[in-house]
């Protein structure tokens, strides 16, 4: 018999509301004197047990005796889970009076317990007499009051007993509660409910919902398994080939478990043990040669351990596997030490006879170190080369553990090395920076005087990718550039692997820093020589050089570097295309200067989710940059926003203060274009933070952040902030240096709000400038900025003819560019020009154009400006008056014309040249459609 506690209100199941409410249900009817039989159904670990001990704690609390069994595997007695549930009910003071021995009526409960809630656990364990006496039960009329919880696994029910609960689920008098996966949520609650093992920092990790929903995965949302991966301090970098770092925090916690694989015959237990040692799915021939039973036996082994569902079948091959890879840990570390050493080491000849790949034999090899150190070390060895790129955890705890196990002086110092060096590569790419960090320094420092010329510079390389990785940009720099020191220059063709490895650190390093100009003299001179090592060096090493190309301006060089390697990395699959990490993230970055928005948010994006390891935080951090940048400017507000946002957290737990500048600034603009003037104050106080934020300096980070800062302020409709923001954050009042990619977008912006500041003069030069710059990029998207800027001076001066022209073409060209948001923003901007110069139709057709593009994009500053554009039209068709089409100085010159004054007295007395006033005359006989002073004079006496 087993006695089960009622439960506190604490440990009620997680995430099974629904079931629960069933259950009250129940309860509830029970109280009202009408019996129910409630089936619990499904998986095992799925939380049946939970469920029936949650329903005895409603009864319990409602004042319904309880009557709780269990039925155990293998035992003969006869009704034994009725006789257990006899003897708990006699044992309760509140029985009444009823039957002194079990034979009299023991199999008819109802006479016994009425009043009570019967409760048979695993009753698909139940003796064939069990199984037909609750097969009675469920097909006859429970009597009331009376209820019946039955709970079992149905993969190892016997046949009339589903056969009878389906039939009642289908007449309605059984009710079926079959509990599903847990979601992430309720596997969160879980972790959390109890205390994980480790230091606070596991403890964190535990309760985190990224952490929970790996969890969950990997239990496949089973409670039992959440339970056991919890107590074994699972590591997901591991799985599935290893629990967890604690083994007997899993043993303890897997004790039922343990107890399924203990009644087992002892040929079934080694059987199991020796399908743990193969790995799931293993291969009957393959674990009767491990465990030694011999094939036949092995065949009846398995068939054991099927009934008793452990194992299921894997394939149509007739490969088997654990019901899950938890159960196979549990009975791999229950099986003694000596014979796991005998049975991996049987596995390692197997697949050696076999021919199996290195990376099998690895995963024995690390078992047998302590009966042959020397193999086992030669074989982790070549496994983790096998693995490095696409398993790095792995390569680098196999690396770790060879050598640990090499001999002091047993080995090659070379070989040695070249072990230490290809560990330091796999901790890094597996996001474990303070161990390899530890080692790459040690390595270069203990043993600087024993490394040759070739492992000199690997060891610098490594170094500076550590120090890289941890966003050390100044030591990273040092490193490559003390080693870089020693190279022969020009540089040696064809170029050795391990210079290419360090230039393209280096690289990384100033590219990544903001300092392209320091490393593009020899970045160029690299993708002109030949390599050693294969193409994908050479893929890095251009695109490395295609960014200095675009922030140096030369964009002929960087157009064509940047055309060869998206070819190069297109044609690769993904585990390859993100060997190197950076290359998408750089890739991407000069196809969004270069104007390629659509390939760069493709690039950027391409394997995001496979750069969150600790390692490439600092290169995620890039490409979330380029992501919300390239979202933001072809209209995808809210995933620009949330890439924003994730930017400045992370560039915040990286104490990386440039780029929480940056994130800030991005995060404004897009705020701005999305919500509009009317939350423009939230936008703005970003604006106001990210200042206090950003270095000093003519850095990329600055520049790149200033733009973004005014562009935000222009649109929140703070001209004198954008200017100020352009020309004095760095004190003075010139605009601070700027790549050539962005110059013309900048002086543009601050040619706008010059003119909105009411400076024409130091507008209209302005404007000259970026026409300059932008003519020499030959980008459209910069030409468009100008254009718009020089159509809004024309605006400005009445002169709408040249205004519309202009404006359209910068329309067309940000529709092209796939940038709705400026394209609809232009056309609105515009509606006073293209209305004059075209006429109202074409105006009318240009606003709906505006608005349905911002409604599509949830652009509100732009449906704000539709809005006030049309109202503003509206009011001109009810007070439309003919000096409203022109200029200030045009109505200025107009009125003085009509008084009788010539053209030279006109001209003396506003301080302008003859030429000018005639000029501006010409400009409003047009306009006004007059063709002398005469004429001009009868119009205005008209209107008055």
């Amino acid at each position: 018999m087993t006695a089960v506690d009622v439960p506190a209100d604490g440990e009620r199941p997680v995430g099974r509301d629904a079931e629960l409410a069933v259950l009250t249900r129940a309860v509830t009817a029970l109280l009202h004197g009408r019996g129910s039989v409630v089936e619990i159904t499904g998986e095992p670990g799925i939380g049946k047990t939970r469920l029936a001990t949650a329903l005895m704690e409603l009864a319990t609390r409602r004042g319904i005796p309880v009557v709780r069994a269990r039925a155990v595997r293998g035992n003969t007695t006869s009704l034994q889970v009725f006789r257990d549930a006899w003897e708990a009910r006699r044992a309760d003071p509140r029985a009444t009076a009823g039957a002194k021995t079990f034979d009299e009526f023991g199999d008819r409960p109802g006479k016994w317990a009425a009043g009570c809630a019967l409760v048979l656990d695993d009753v698909h364990c139940c003796d064939a007499d069990s199984v037909a006496a609750i097969v009675r039960l469920v097909r006859s009329q429970v009597p009331g009051p009376f209820l019946l919880a039955l709970a079992h696994r149905p993969r190892q029910t016997a046949p009339e007993l589903l056969e009878a609960l389906e039939y009642g689920v289908q007449a309605g008098t059984v009710t079926r509660i079959e509990p599903g996966p847990l979601g992430p949520a309720s596997v969160a609650a879980l972790l959390t409910r109890r205390d994980a093992p480790g230091d606070p920092e596991s403890r964190a990790a535990a309760r985190s919902q990224d952490f929970a929903s790996l969890v969950c995965a990997a239990a496949e949302g089973s409670p039992r398994y959440v339970r056991l991966l919890a107590a074994a301090d699972w590591r997901p970098e591991r799985w599935p080939d290893r629990p967890g770092t604690d083994t007997a925090g899993l043993l303890r916690e897997a004790k039922p478990l343990i107890a399924e694989f203990d009644a087992l015959t002892p040929q079934a237990a080694i059987t199991a043990s020796a399908a743990a040692v193969v790995g799931s799915p293993f291969r009957p021939e393959d674990t009767a040669r491990v465990s030694g039973l011999g094939l036949d036996r092995t065949l009846d082994a398995l068939a054991e351990l099927e009934r008793a569902d452990l194992i299921r079948p894997a394939d149509w091959k007739g490969n088997l596997a654990f019901r899950h890879p938890v159960v196979g840990h549990v009975a791999h570390e229950r099986a003694g030490v000596s014979f796991r050493l005998r049975a991996h080491r049987r596995a390692l000849e197997l697949i050696a006879d076999r021919g199996g790949r290195a990376s099998e034999k690895a995963r024995h090899a690390e078992h047998v170190l302590g009966m042959d150190a020397a193999l086992a070390t030669r074989t982790l060895a070549e496994g983790a080369a096998e693995i490095a790129a696409q398993d790095p955890a792995t390569a680098a705890h196999w690396l770790r553990l060879a050598l640990e196990s090499l001999p002091a002086g047993g080995t090659e110092p070379t070989a040695r090395t070249e072990m230490e060096l290809a560990c330091c590569r796999a901790l890094i790419a597996s996001g474990q920076l303070a161990e390899a960090r530890t080692r790459a320094h040690e390595l270069l420092g203990h043993r600087h005087a024993s490394l040759g010329e070739r492992q000199l510079l690997q060891a610098h390389a490594v170094c500076a990718a550590v120090e890289r990785r941890l966003g050390r940009y100044a030591e990273a720099a040092a490193l490559a550039g003390t080693a870089l020191g020693q190279l022969p220059r020009p540089l040696p063709d064809p170029l050795p692997t391990e210079a290419a490895e360090l230039v393209i650190e280096y690289g990384l390093v100033h590219v990544l820093g903001g300092t392209h100009d320091q490393v593009h003299a020899l970045l160029r001179e690299a993708v002109q020589t030949s390599l050693e090592s294969d193409g994908a060096d050479l893929t890095v090493l251009r695109v490395l050089n295609a960014l200095c190309a675009t922030h140096a301006g030369d964009l002929a060089e960087a157009t064509a570097e940047v055309t060869r390697c998206v070819r190069l990395v297109d044609a690769l699959p993904d585990p390859l295309a993100g060997r190197t990490p950076e290359t998408l993230a750089l890739l991407g970055s000069a196809e969004l200067y270069l104007e390629r928005f659509t390939d760069a948010a493709r690039h950027l994006s391409r394997g995001l989710e496979t750069d969150g390891t600790g390692s490439r935080q600092p290169i995620l951090l890039h490409r979330l940059l380029g992501l919300a940048m390239a979202e933001q400017w072809t209209g995808r507000l809210d995933a620009s926003e949330r890439h924003a946002q994730e930017v400045e957290s992370l560039a915040r737990a990286l104490d990386f203060r440039p780029a929480v500048t940056l994130a800030q600034a991005i995060h404004a603009t897009t705020l701005v274009w999305s919500l509009g003037r009317e939350y423009a104050d939230k936008a703005v106080a970003l604006v106001e933070e990210a200042p206090r934020a950003t270095p000093h300096g003519h850095s990329w980070w600055t520049a790149s952040a200033t733009g973004l800062l005014a562009h935000a302020r222009l649109l929140a409709g703070d001209a004198a902030g954008c200017r100020r923001t352009l020309l004095d954050s760095e004190g003075g009042n010139r605009m601070p240096p700027v790549r050539p990619f962005s110059r013309p977008f900048l002086l543009s912006l601050l040619a706008t709000a010059t003119l909105e500041c009411g400076d024409h003069e130091e507008a209209h030069r302005l404007v000259r400038t970026a026409e300059a710059d932008a003519e020499r990029l030959g980008l459209p998207v910069q030409e468009a900025y100008t254009r718009r800027a020089r159509a809004l001076l024309h605006q400005a001066d009445g002169e709408h003819d040249a205004a519309a022209k202009l404006l359209d073409l910068a329309a067309d060209a940000f529709r092209a560019a796939d940038m709705p948001v400026e394209h609809a923003w232009t056309l609105a901007t515009g509606i006073r020009s293209f209305d004059i110069a075209q006429g109202r139709e074409t105006a009318l057709g240009h606003l709906d154009a505006a608005e349905a593009l911002a409604r599509t994009f949830g652009a509100a500053l732009v449906q704000e400006r539709v809005a006030q554009m049309r109202a503003e039209l509206s009011e001109g068709d009810d007070t439309a008056h003919p000096l409203g089409l022109l200029s200030d100085r045009e109505r200025e010159i107009a009125e003085l014309a009509t008084t009788g004054l010539r053209t030279r007295q006109i001209a003396e007395r506003l301080f302008l040249s003859p030429r000018t006033v005639e000029t501006h005359l010409s400009r409003v006989y047009r306009k006004l459609g007059v063709s002398s002073r005469l004429a001009l004079s009868d119009l205005l006496r008209r209107i008055g």
